[in-house]
């Protein structure tokens, strides 16, 4: 399709079939676009909302072009949150796959370069010494001995590596990072999907309600895309949906400013190791334990969301945490 054509067609408000989606994704992957027309395709959905069948297109087309991964039928768990929520917080999602790592539960965690926040995933796991890799064999052994891996998705998702710069230069969120965590290569067991906003909460609801993973939503009503503690917390999963306080699931509320992010990847990556070291500020470890806590409970193994979240304190506090994280990175 010409992009000039398919611009002009959503223009007129007018929004694409799955499969429409699906072919316009296959040609930016194939450089058939140029900079200026991605630009141009991504700011239509800054200014309009994506149908379900568009998200369902564009997820069609990067998991038929994805490099597959293959765990050996391991039982694995993602924690991702989709960004864009503007709120500069350290990496959560990242930290706490560690923590569930230092429990024993297996995590394949699906990571990109920060496009609309200062340090994403990615850019924290390279500045702290990560090599990535797509090496079936490599990340096996990864899963064996630190119950961890790590999938930097621009090299799992050609299309994603085509649009990451001109993502990086708007500087502001777009529907990729909603497809972020739907496209795990692994395909995992479990996901526990941080979102910024409630209606795309019901979109990865309605998605996700028809496949056969686990999974768990989480918003905090005040726009992160975590459980913030700064404020109550919708959770959504098969079985409903729930608000919970922050003292509920964290003992604790906190400030905003208690788990901001450096200004900076190398500050970033400074505030990484204090806290997987355990040497993280009150605030800043229950915002991770709670996050944590949430993701094991989301596997269906334990009897409570008290027991997780006490498995969490075990991991971080005893230093397994740290440990997984030493093996991983050969720090």
């Amino acid at each position: 399709m010409i992009m000039k054509k398919i611009l002009n067609f959503l223009f007129e408000h007018k929004s694409l079939s799955r499969e429409q989606a699906r072919d316009v994704l296959h040609q930016m992957s194939n450089n058939l676009y140029s900079d200026a027309e991605i630009a141009a395709f991504i700011t239509v959905y800054l200014m309009r909302s994506i149908t379900i069948e568009e998200l369902q297109g564009f997820r069609d087309a990067l998991m038929e072009l994805c490099v597959p991964v293959d765990l050996n039928g391991q039982d694995v768990i993602d924690i991702v949150g989709t960004g864009g929520d503007g709120k500069n917080t350290f990496n959560i999602s990242t930290l706490s796959c560690f923590i569930v790592a230092g429990t024993g539960t297996k995590v394949a965690k699906h990571g990109n370069y920060g496009a609309s926040s200062i340090s994403g995933s990615s850019n924290v796991m390279e500045q702290l010494g990560y090599s990535f890799n797509t090496d079936q064999a490599v990340l096996n052994r990864e899963l064996d001995e630190a119950n961890i891996c790590f999938l930097h998705a621009p090299l799992f998702h050609p299309a994603l590596k085509v649009v990451g710069p001109i993502r990086k230069k708007l500087g502001v969120r777009t529907f990729f990072n909603m497809l972020g965590p739907l496209v795990n290569p692994a395909s995992p067991t479990y996901q526990l999907i941080g979102v910024y906003h409630l209606e795309m909460a019901r979109i990865y609801n309605y998605l996700l309600q028809q496949g056969s993973s686990a999974f768990t939503i989480i918003h905090s009503l005040d726009g992160y895309d975590e459980i913030s503690l700064t404020s109550d917390i919708k959770v959504i999963n098969k079985a409903g949906e729930k608000i919970y306080s922050a003292e509920e699931l964290g003992k604790r509320t906190v400030s905003p400013q208690d788990i901001k992010g450096g200004n900076s990847v190398e500050e970033a990556a400074k505030i990484f190791l204090t806290i997987i070291k355990g040497e993280g500020s009150w605030a800043q470890n229950a915002v991770l334990l709670a996050n944590s806590a949430m993701a094991l409970q989301c596997t269906g193994k334990f009897k409570s969301y008290d027991d997780c979240y006490q498995l969490a304190v075990e991991s971080l506090e005893s230093g397994r945490a740290y440990q997984s994280f030493q093996k991983l990175t050969g720090r």
